[in-house]
């Protein structure tokens, strides 16, 4: 059996499978995001721990024989955080999260070093994790002197069931001190970071050994004999590693907390003045292209705080099929952006409001932006010579066909919806378990779902969306404008 972890934003999620990803079981358990300034994200690393006590003391109950045949698990979880440690392991302060804009001074001063870009081989956004070091080395320096290690989220799980501290290199890749090419720390960064390779944990392909479960662990879940658990990934490569996404144009869109139009790649070929990420994959000799925007279905989840109205109820509301774009636009820039725009002040508007004007008209004009913002991403994209041809749908929002039928007419691309059943970075961390425990081929581990239903774009509606995306993107200048006065 094998167990596949994601530590997502608000809660983890633990499934467990057999060998050949067949689901046996599944359990979540949630916890608290504090946002204790503007511009700020946190989270107590204790509660990652706690929710991670909660859903494999559930599947042991469970599900006692499986775990007990347990041989491998993989971890995904939310990129870019700071969990920042001291000599004895313990955590200094809070982790300061992927959506966190504090840093955005610092982000900008690293991203103008000589040779950062190069090195790297992506922008400097306020959310990685190099400029919330150099944060807290400026506002925190009695918590910087104390830094013994810096790990991100997943990772810090990792210490707790493995004693070890290592990282994986796609989730490095997003820190700002990983030399994405050469899929090494970089000196260069690092020196840029006023952080040392002593601070840094050791790196593993995420398919490959990157710990074993501590002995303890074994007995209270009554697990018989040793446990791998892979390197895992950072949760956009887990989750292309769940959809099968390893060749030059196999993409997915995701529509979970924040929004990703994603691109395997084949090789390296970073842009970054285009505002794209270019990560490692999960995999060895593979990277990913994507562009990220900050709020998808958290667009959804402020306009449910703004109405009264739980985010499922607001989204029934929406028609049963896309009739075009409404006459209200939203811009989803609630915490800033990153693709394409890198403005960590930029923030959200909704234009063209009437008294008429209702939560429906409101909800219809969220989801359209969240599309306008990934249509953003898509020209990014290919803006770095990357085309995508086959494009899976995922996330929360993917459970909404308007939502769907608007994307694919606004991207004017098909999307996919699986069959159903897992198929995201819970089970592509499975799959990485898997294949550390076995030696056997990511290629044959990890292949794509069933396609349930391909959303074509509508003739009907694409020249219509398009016209809408144009107006949507030519009022940014105007807001920064505005918001700059």
């Amino acid at each position: 059996m094998y167990l596949g972890l994601d530590l997502g934003t608000s809660g983890l999620k633990a499934i467990l499978t057999d060998e050949t990803g067949a689901l046996r079981g599944t359990r979540e358990a949630s916890y608290a995001n504090p946002h204790p300034h503007t511009g700020w994200s946190e989270q107590d690393p204790a509660d990652w721990i706690a929710a991670c006590e909660t859903v494999l003391d559930g599947l042991a109950a469970g599900h006692p024989s499986d775990m007990a045949a347990l041989k491998g698990i993989g971890l995904s979880g939310h990129m870019h955080g700071a969990t920042l440690l001291g000599a004895d392991d313990a955590v200094l302060r809070p982790c300061i999260l992927w959506n966190d804009t504090r840093a955005a001074e610092e982000a900008a001063a690293l991203d103008a070093a000589p040779g950062l870009r190069e090195a790297t081989g992506n922008i400097v956004f306020p959310g990685f994790t190099a400029p919330k070091l150099l944060w807290v080395e400026r506002h925190e320096p009695e918590i910087w002197e104390k830094v013994a290690k810096v790990l991100l989220p997943k990772d810090y799980l990792r210490l707790w069931l493995t004693g070890e501290h290592l990282s994986d290199l796609s989730d490095s890749a997003g820190t700002a001190w990983l030399d994405v090419g050469a899929r090494a720390w970089s000196d260069r960064a690092l020196e840029a970071g006023h952080m040392t390779r002593a601070q840094m944990p050791g790196l593993v392909e995420g398919s490959a050994e990157g710990g074993r479960l501590r002995d303890a662990l074994r007995a209270r879940w009554g697990v018989t004999g040793p446990v791998v658990v892979a390197g895992g990934g950072g949760d956009n490569a887990a989750a292309a590693c769940g959809a099968g996404c390893f060749a030059e144009g196999q993409g997915f869109v995701s529509l979970g907390t924040s929004g990703v139009l994603l691109s395997a790649k084949g090789g390296y070929a970073p842009d970054p003045a285009s505002a794209v990420h270019t990560f490692c994959h999960a995999v060895p000799d593979t990277w990913y292209q994507m562009g990220v925007i900050l709020s998808a279905t958290d667009s959804l989840n402020w306009l449910a705080r703004q109405t009264g109205r739980g985010a499922a109820e607001l989204a029934g509301m929406l028609p049963e099929r896309a009739e075009g774009p409404g006459d209200l636009l939203f811009l989803p820039y609630l915490s800033g952006e990153r693709t394409p725009h890198n403005d960590a002040a930029l923030r959200g508007a909704l234009i063209g409001l009437d008294v008429a004007h209702d939560p429906a008209a409101l909800t219809q004009a969220v989801v359209e932006g969240v599309c306008f913002a990934i249509r953003d991403c898509l020209e990014a994209l290919r803006g770095t010579g990357t085309e995508l041809t086959s494009v899976l749908a995922m996330g929360g929002g993917a459970r909404s066909r308007f939502w769907l039928e608007a994307m694919a007419s606004t991207l004017d691309l098909p999307l996919q919806v699986p069959a159903g059943g897992e198929f995201g970075a819970a089970l592509g961390a499975a799959r990485l378990g898997i294949a550390a425990a076995t030696g056997g081929s990511p290629a044959e581990i990890m292949t794509p779902p069933p396609v349930g239903e391909t959303i074509a774009p509508r003739a009907d509606l694409v020249p219509r969306y398009a016209a809408a995306w144009e107006r949507y993107r030519a009022l940014v200048p105007a807001i920064r404008a505005a918001q700059a006065d």
